[in-house]
């Protein structure tokens, strides 16, 4: 069992950045992969970087690419992902995820979640 917090999300301007945190607690976080998806109000959980749990690498949606960056230290159980060059398309409630058991830009197949933290870019 694996519980999941985050934390960094807030309020910045278009351009801006943020670096988003995910802490893990519980026993073998070492072992699963983790994701971020995002969820804007009125749509669906969006799938958006994903670090393996073996090999370290990564996947990210069109939209992240060359923005953002996920990282992980298994020695301290957290999960990062810096984000750069925000825009306000990228507002959302922002989710870490561990324990993958199907494709891994699907959200139904995450077994973990934390509670979100919120990402607002204003234009």
């Amino acid at each position: 069992q694996v519980q999941l917090e985050e934390s960094g999300g807030g309020l910045v301007q278009s351009g801006g950045s943020l670096r988003l945190s995910c802490a893990a607690t519980g026993t073998r976080f070492s072992d699963y992969s983790v994701a971020w998806f995002r969820q804007a109000p009125g749509k669906g959980r969006e799938f958006v970087a994903m670090i393996n749990w073996n090999d370290f690498g990564t996947r990210y949606a069109e939209s992240a690419k060359g923005r953002f960056t996920i990282a992980r230290n298994n020695a301290e159980n957290t999960a990062t992902m810096q984000m750069s060059s925000l825009k306000p398309e990228d507002t959302a409630l922002y989710y870490c995820a561990a324990y993958s058991t199907g494709r891994y830009d699907n959200a139904w197949v995450w077994n973990y979640w934390g509670q979100g933290t919120q990402v607002t870019v204003s234009s």
